[in-house]
Formats: C-alpha cells, structure tokens, sequence
C-alpha cells in the first residue's frame, strides 16, 4: 500500500493510549523455589496493583497473593524487593499496612510483624529467610514520633517473637545475605549526606547458632567508594561489587583484601535506587553471571575460575534482576523489538525462553522505531550521550523537506540513566504519530563510570540543562528535528530539567513536566529521609546555600517563563509533594503563560493506574499538538489549556 502523505505528528498510530496499559504489566525480582519460578507483576489494570506470581514445572502460572494484598513496601518512599519465597511458604510486605505477611500454600496471608503505632509506620524490605526456613532477616524502617530510623532485624517466620535489631546505628541499610552455613551475614550501609552510588561500607557479622552477632568487621568501601550487591557463593565466598576504580566491578573478599574479578572500564552495575538489585548471581559451580553496560548496551557473560570474562551471545540489549534457577539463569531482558519480560536463559547457548512478557498485544515490527545511539558535542569540549528514535510508520510519509518535531526525555533520578534500548511503547507512541524522540544520559547518569556520573556533583540545574539543550541542537543541525517543534518532556528529576529548559533557555516550544521539582529549597526541606541530603551533592548544603538554590529553581525566575508547560502531580506524592505544582500552577497563571495542569488522586510519585496512564499520554499529545497547531489523529480527550492575561 502506498505511504499516505501527512505532516508530522498527524499520523494515525496503532500505539494508542489504551494499549500502553492493555495486557501490560510491569515485571521485577524473578527467582526459583524448587522446580517452581516467583516473580512480581505490577498490573495497572488492578490500580497499580503488585502480585506474586508463581509459575509451576508444568508451566502453570497463577497469583501467589489474593485479592485484597498487594506486595509493594514503602521503605525509602521507592521500595523495590519486599518479598520471599521458601520451601513453597510465601513472605511478603503489604501494601495497605506495611506489616510482613506469611503465606503458606492453601491458607490465608497472615501478618508475623507487630501492628505499628500508626499507619504504615513500621516498613520492611529486602527479606530473606534462614536454610532452615525458621527466622527472616530484613531491612525495617521505623516512622515514629516524626523521626526515621533504620535497621537490620531478625524475626520467626512463624511470627511467634517481635523482630530483634541485628544491625543499627547507620542512617540505612540494604543487601543483607546469609552465608550457607549461616555462619556470617554481610549487608551494606550508609550514612548521610552519602547516597548509595556515593559511598558506601560492606559489613560481614559473625553469628552464633541462636542468630546473635558475635563480631563485625568492615570489608570494603567508604565516603568515596560505593559498594553494592553483596553475595555469598556455594563455597562460601564473599562476593561484592565496587566502584574503588571509577567503574563499578566485581570483586572477591580475600584475607589479602578485595580481588577484582574480570576488572574492565564498564560497570557492571547500576545506582541502587531500590531494594533487590541484582546485576550478578553466583552458580554452584562456583562461576559467576554478570551484567554489565558498554558501548550503548547490556550484555551477559560469565566470570570463573582464572577470573577470565566469557560473554553469552544473547539478543536482549537490557538485563536484569538476575538470579540461578538450577542451570538456567533468571533475569527481566528485553530488546528494541521485544519488551521486557521475565526469561530463563542457558548460560552454555545463549538461547532464551520468555515465561512471561510485559504486555502479549505487539504492535507489526515495521511501525517500531529502533534506537540509534549518539554522542553528541556538549558544553566544555565535552560529549554527552543518548538514544535517537526517529519516527517511524509505513503508513505515512511527511511532506518533502519537512522535519519532524523533537521530544527531548529527560530521565529522573537525577543519578539514573535514559531508557534501555528495549521495546517502551510509551516511546513508540510518539515516533509512530511521527514525533522524533532523544532519550538523553546527561552528565551524572549512570552507565558511563564514576567520572561522568559525578559531572553533576554541584551541577544539577546546570549539565543536565545543558545536554539536554545540546541533545536538541544536535538533532537540529544532523536534520534529525525541526527546530521550530522542539519539545521537553520528564518525570521528577526529569520534570525539574524540563522546566528549567523552559525557563532559563529559549530552546524549546513547550514541554511536559511530570511530578517535577519547581522549588529545589521546597525539595530540600519537605522530602523523605532518602533523599533528604541528596541535594547536598548535587547543589550544596542546605539552608547554607540557599542563595545557590534559589538561583537554579525555576519558581523564583517566573519573570522569564513564556513557554507552555504541561504539569502531571499525583496528589499522594510524598517524594515531590503536589505543593510543588501547584505553586508552579499559582506562578504561571499570574504571568500569564499558556498551562494546563492534571492531577491525581491516590497517584504517588510515577503513576502505577490504568487511567491516569491512558489520561497523561492523551493530555500530552493533545497539548502539544495545540501549541505546534497540529491535529492528532485518532479519538483523544483533549486537554484544555489555561490561557489568563496577566495582570
């Protein structure tokens, strides 16, 4: 059929709205009980519901969790791993209450943590349990008296006793693991202003047979190395990642000190954002399955004896969560033409079996646009990374010497790092409507070393504005984008780039910003425990240099806002709370400036429903196409922008 002829942006797409939520799930912590194989699935179509699933030898796949619980914890505000399976007993965080639940195959989820002092105030997460499936060993997180405090605790799985602190004194902790002999536990911990990409220390505890730690000893790490992942092999040994070299590797515990494993300019591990990152596994043979990111991509290898690196040809170009299942290894993998999904890969081919993907509707592989990675020119004579996806349908051609609009994403974190290059219809649903996009890692993502991670330390509000500008202007001058249909889009700490691209540069024609940090002072003082000394390295102290933040918060500089601007605020957001939007909302309705503002109700920070997943991408569409003066196709609620003279 012969390509309809249609500018940019107009073009009918079969990624609508509803197919980024339809079938789709999100998938994390794959691992093996037995012959069986648990993961999590996070389902918008049940409110951002999250349930264990278990998937049986036969290939038998059924909810663990009734209906009613959800598996989610609210430790550090993102959560992440908060559940456990052993010998066919489940033991899970519960949303609602936060309180540890056992759940035994046929029976009811019973609660084996105490009922806290008030609502969700007591939190538990990165559980495991002893070999004899007798006590559980966790992080917990105390909210009382309008103090947070963190520690290691040990409890009975049969919730007979109230958990006993093993580990405190540091402002968090993560990664604990038994030994097999359950003789030693390591974890990792940190302290303020520290985050865990910073600097962290591995501790290893010696334990008695009733559990009590009889010594302690630090292994690894400090205030400028950050340690993660700690991991006992078959036989005993310690194994751990650091960034000691400006790279994140992997390394052996000896009594000589630590021995780097495979040691290469590439990280073998990404910033510990939640609980249960798992970038290697150890395998009984004593053998060791890593990830790691170089030139653009993930990729899967094998570290044994003589610590010689072997790589598995696999196609997924994103892995991760790894655990063993016998002699296959688990991981969520992923590439341009296939989505994430949780598979069982042979370590010996390559050859990957997908036991559950994030959505089962695909789009025809001809309407999918591939990344393209770039490198691209930025301020200081330094270069700046990303990922081109150019707008791709066979449906459509654009009129002759027409260039498309650009969106520019701008990832959150800030310490994080743009898409993988792996299938996200959430991107595809612009490049299909023929709507280019740049997915940029600017200076302080992850992937790239230490040095380029730390390109942000007192620069926030500065570099990543600045890539994300020159990402935009490269576009232009490559004839990637037209430079009159420049837009900027991002969540959180993509949200905050977003709006200081609008207010600070004269660049783009509008943008989106979801759950975006207008007011850096505001984020400083009214944050969560986590994130509460974050912005000590990424501006300076707080209120010290309040003048620093003020200067870098788009709030205070409204005078020089004349773009529109999109908002997207979940009303229970406790990382950036809706107090931030609505004084962006206050600042641009007194001067004036086109708006529209869209707020959730029971939303926190990043949406997890159905329909305000299907309202975000309609509402942004269709407030792009009104300030570019294109008309979407397809049926779409319209937003409707605030337009007030200014007095």
């Amino acid at each position: 059929m012969t390509p309809q002829l249609a500018p940019y942006g107009t073009w009918s797409s079969p990624v609508s709205a509803q197919l980024l939520v339809t079938d789709a799930v999100s998938l994390s912590a794959p691992s093996a009980d037995g012959d069986a194989i648990y993961w999590v699935e996070g389902r918008p179509s049940e409110g951002g519901r999250n349930v264990l699933v278990r998937r049986s030898a036969a290939g038998v796949v059924e909810d663990v969790v009734p209906e009613g619980f959800a598996v989610r914890t609210l430790a550090h505000e993102y959560g992440g791993r908060c559940a456990v399976v052993h010998d066919s007993v489940a033991y899970f965080s519960n949303f609602d209450d936060q309180r540890l639940y056992r759940l035994a195959p046929g029976d009811a989820p019973v609660a084996i943590t105490p009922e806290p002092p008030s609502e969700r105030a007591w939190r538990y997460a990165d559980p495991i349990v002893t070999a004899d499936g007798r006590h559980l060993i966790c992080v917990r997180e105390r909210h009382e008296d309008g103090q947070v405090d963190n520690d290691l605790v040990v409890l009975p799985t049969d919730g007979s006793a109230v958990p006993r602190v093993l580990a405190e004194g540091h402002d968090f902790f993560a990664a604990p693991t038994l030994s097999p002999d359950a003789r030693r536990l390591a974890w990792i911990a940190w302290d303020h202003p520290q985050m865990p990409w910073d600097g962290t220390e591995l501790c290893e505890a010696t334990l008695s047979e009733t559990l009590e730690i009889t010594c302690v000893r630090p292994v690894a790490g400090g205030m400028s190395e950050a340690v993660q992942e700690p991991r006992y092999g078959a036989d005993g040994s310690l194994f751990f990642l650091s960034d000691r070299t400006g790279w994140w590797n992997l390394y052996l515990d000896a009594p000589e000190g630590p021995v780097p494993l495979a040691p290469r300019d590439a990280e073998f591990a990404g910033p510990a954002w939640v609980f249960g990152v798992a970038s290697y596994a150890p395998r009984a043979d004593g053998s060791v399955v890593v990830t790691w990111t170089e030139g653009g991509r993930m990729h899967l290898g094998t570290v044994a004896a003589g610590h010689e690196l072997v790589e598995v040809p696999v196609a997924a170009t994103a892995l991760g969560r790894l655990s063993i299942a016998g002699d296959q290894v688990l991981a969520i993998a992923g590439s341009p033409t296939a989505p994430l999904g949780v598979v069982a890969i042979d370590v010996s081919s390559g050859e990957c079996a997908v036991l559950k993907q994030s959505r089962q509707l695909t789009i025809d592989a001809t309407y999918v646009s591939v990344p393209e990675a770039i490198e691209f020119p930025t301020e200081h004579g330094l270069t700046a990374f990303g990922l081109y996806y150019a707008p791709t349908n066979p449906d459509f051609v654009a009129p002759a010497g027409s260039l498309p609009p650009l969106i520019v994403a701008s990832h959150g974190g800030p310490t994080g790092s743009c898409s993988s290059p792996v299938l996200d219809y959430e991107i595809q649903f612009w490049t299909s409507r023929g709507i280019a996009v740049v997915d940029v890692d600017y200076g302080g993502s992850t992937g790239y070393g230490r040095a380029y991670r730390e390109r942000l330390k007192g620069n926030w509000g500065v570099v990543d504005l600045d890539d994300c500008v020159n990402a935009a202007k490269f576009c232009v001058a490559t004839g990637r984008a037209n430079p009159e249909g420049l837009l900027i889009h991002g969540w959180s700490a993509g949200g905050y780039t977003t709006l200081c691209a609008l207010t600070f540069r004269d660049v783009f024609a509008a943008g989106a910003s979801y759950f975006g940090v207008g007011d850096l002072g505001a984020l400083a003082r009214d944050t969560h425990k986590f994130e509460s000394r974050y912005l000590d390295g990424l501006v300076g102290p707080w209120p010290e240099r309040q003048d620093l933040y003020e200067e870098r918060s788009p709030i205070f500089h409204t005078d020089l806002l004349s773009t529109p601007v999109i908002l997207f605020q979940g009303l229970e957001d406790e990382v950036v709370p809706p107090a931030q939007a609505e004084a962006m909302v206050a600042a641009l309705r007194a001067k004036g400036v086109p708006f529209a503002y869209v707020a959730y109700e029971g939303e926190q920070h990043g949406f997890r429903k159905a329909e305000s997943i299907i309202r975000s991408a309609e509402a942004e569409l269709s407030f792009y196409g009104q300030v570019l003066g294109f008309e979407p196709a397809g049926v779409l609620t319209p937003v409707e922008i605030v337009r007030v003279e200014s007095a």
